[in-house]
């Protein structure tokens, strides 16, 4: 069986364009014992397969030139090796992205078809839920009445993020990047919410938050998290998920330096991977379900329709096209 699939045609040199992609028809191998052949039904299109473009030393590998993308996707089983997963299983992996793959069952994670839109698999309930979960529970722990800020809020962790803290009992600020953006943030519950493109956001910010921050998520890095150090509260607690303003740099800019504000203050920073929390993502998903289901948490995907418009989908991210999860719908 061939299928359609899109690899990486060259590292790019700063901000990735179309030229990094190319498509091509591959054969599939047969399958064998205990491996399923997939169709795949949703790709996801994250920020951190920017930096797998690219050849550095990261913490987790870069995609090879001239082979098949990875990251995560939402599958059907339409044959099956493996008594573990029926034909019409619905499963979540990471797999290449192609129309069509074989993998081994116990590389997937069956999901329920019923809970929620299975695309959610890839954003509230997956790796973005989990990384606005760990992230904001375990490092930064807000407190009833505290005050949280958390950049890029518009997008699939930060929405989730400002949510969970307001299920905290915090008052949360965000910040994004269109009007549009920032009244979805206050739709959600966000107290206060900030277009970083339009306002002064240093001045914004200090009069969104008084009485100092005490927890920063923060998913950009650059001018938004340089203002908020400003206002670090004593043993306030940063976060850091995302540097998503330098991902394209090809120089890193040199900014203020923060160690004499977190010395100050007894802040602590502590930047993470959820694959960290590996052990615990059935917790995660566990209390994440719990609470959609109780109408406590909402979520928000731009949704992308056709295995073709992957591409640019992903480059769609840098531009801020995405309010919540970017997803492309392939089937």
């Amino acid at each position: 069986m061939k299928t359609n699939t899109i690899l990486l045609a060259s590292r790019p040199q700063g901000e990735p364009t179309e030229a990094q992609f190319t498509f091509e028809t591959r054969e599939l191998p047969a399958l064998k014992s205990g491996e399923v052949l997939l169709k795949t039904r949703y790709v996801s299109v994250d920020p951190y397969m920017r930096g797998r473009m690219s050849s550095a030393k990261s913490y987790v590998a870069p995609f090879e030139v001239g082979e098949p993308i990875v990251g995560g996707v939402v599958a059907e089983v339409v044959e099956s090796q493996a008594d573990q997963l029926l034909v019409g299983s619905i499963v979540v992996g990471s797999l290449p992205w192609q129309e069509h793959s074989v993998a081994p069952a116990k590389s997937l994670q069956q999901v329920p078809a019923d809970q929620a839109p299975i695309s959610y698999y890839l954003g509230l309930l997956g790796m973005t839920g989990l990384t606005a979960y760990f992230g904001l529970l375990d490092i930064c722990e807000p407190k009833e009445g505290e005050t949280v800020v958390v950049s890029g809020a518009a997008g699939a962790v930060g929405m989730v993020v400002g949510q969970l803290a307001k299920i905290k009992g915090a008052r949360v600020i965000g910040t994004a990047g269109t009007d549009e953006k920032v009244a979805y943030l206050k739709e959600l519950g966000f107290d206060e919410a900030i277009n970083y493109k339009t306002a002064d956001v240093p001045a914004a910010l200090a009069a969104a938050a008084p009485n100092g921050v005490d927890c920063y998520f923060d998913n950009v890095g650059g001018p938004i998290t340089d203002a908020v150090y400003d206002l670090l509260n004593k043993h306030a607690r940063i976060a850091i998920c995302g540097q998503i303003s330098m991902y394209n740099a090809t120089e890193v800019p040199m900014g203020p330096r923060p160690e004499s504000k977190l010395l100050k203050t007894s802040t602590k920073l502590q930047g993470f991977i959820v694959s960290d929390y590996l052990s615990r993502w059935p917790e995660g998903v566990k209390q994440l379900g719990e609470w959609y289901g109780q109408g406590k948490l909402q979520f928000e995907e731009t949704v992308t329709d056709g295995f073709d418009q992957i591409p640019a989908a992903f480059l769609g991210l840098f531009q801020g096209d995405n309010t919540g999860k970017a997803v492309v719908k392939v089937a």
